[in-house]
C-alpha cells in the first residue's frame, strides 16, 4: 500500500487563521501559529473546515471498504471493470487478540505464518486464473470481478477538510485499528503535518 498527496489548499494554516479571524480587524496578520494552537487546544474546529486536502491511496479492497466508511470525505475509487493488471496486497498474518476483537498481535509461530502465506498464494493463483478464464469466455468484467479475493489492490482518491483529516487520522492511528489501515493513517498524518507543522506540536506531539 502507499499514499501520495494529490492536492492541498495552498498555505492551509494561513487560510484557516484568516477564516478564524472573521470577526477581527486583523485578518491579514501573517502570524498564524499562536491562533491555530489556541483553536486546537480549545476545540474550535469550524475554521479547519475551510482548507482541504486530497490524497491518493493504494490498498486492498478490504481496507478500502473500511476507509469508505468515513462519510465526511468525498471518494473516487478505481473500478475493477478497467483492471487489466491484477495486483494483490501482501498481508502478514497475526494472532487474534483475546481482550479486543478489533486488535491482533504479531507473534504467530513461523509454521503458521508459512502455511497462511502458502494458502494466500494458492487463493490468488486460483482466483486470477478463474477471473481470466471467465473473461475469455465472454463474462463481463463487472461480473468477473466477483471472483477476486479481498486483498486485490484498489486505488481511491480521498478528499476532505483539514478538520475531517485530523479526526480521521486521530481515530485510525490508534492500536485498535487494523494494522494495514493504521499504516495508511500514519502516512496521511505525515503528509498533513508536512503542510501544517502546528499539528505535530498540538495534536500529535512530535
Amino acid at each position: 500500500m502507499k499514499t501520495k498527496l494529490i492536492t492541498a489548499t495552498p498555505n492551509p494554516e494561513q487560510i484557516i487563521a484568516y477564516c478564524a479571524r472573521v470577526s477581527s480587524d486583523n485578518q491579514d496578520n501573517p502570524n498564524t501559529t499562536g491562533l491555530l494552537k489556541y483553536c486546537l487546544k480549545h476545540g474550535h474546529w469550524s475554521p479547519f473546515e475551510h482548507a482541504s486536502m486530497t490524497i491518493e491511496i493504494q490498498t486492498s479492497r478490504a481496507i478500502a471498504r473500511q476507509i469508505l466508511r468515513h462519510r465526511s470525505f468525498c471518494f473516487q475509487e478505481f473500478s475493477q471493470r478497467y483492471n487489466s493488471n491484477l495486483e494483490f496486497e501482501n498481508v502478514e498474518p497475526r494472532r487474534q487478540a483475546q481482550s479486543n476483537r478489533q486488535s491482533s498481535i504479531d507473534d504467530l509461530n513461523p509454521t503458521t505464518v508459512r502455511r497462511f502465506q502458502e494458502a494466500k498464494e494458492r487463493v490468488e493463483r486460483y482466483c486470477s486464473d478463474a477471473y481470466e478464464e471467465a473473461m475469455m469466455g465472454g463474462v463481463a468484467r463487472e461480473c468477473a470481478r466477483f471472483l477476486l479475493p479481498e486483498n486485490t489492490m484498489s486505488k481511491l482518491y480521498m478528499t476532505g477538510s483539514i478538520r475531517s483529516w485530523i479526526h480521521y487520522i486521530d481515530l485510525r492511528i490508534k492500536e485498535d485499528t487494523q494494522a494495514e489501515h493504521r499504516e495508511i493513517a500514519e502516512e496521511c498524518k505525515a503528509i498533513l503535518t508536512n503542510h501544517m507543522p502546528v499539528l505535530k506540536e498540538i495534536v500529535w506531539q512530535a
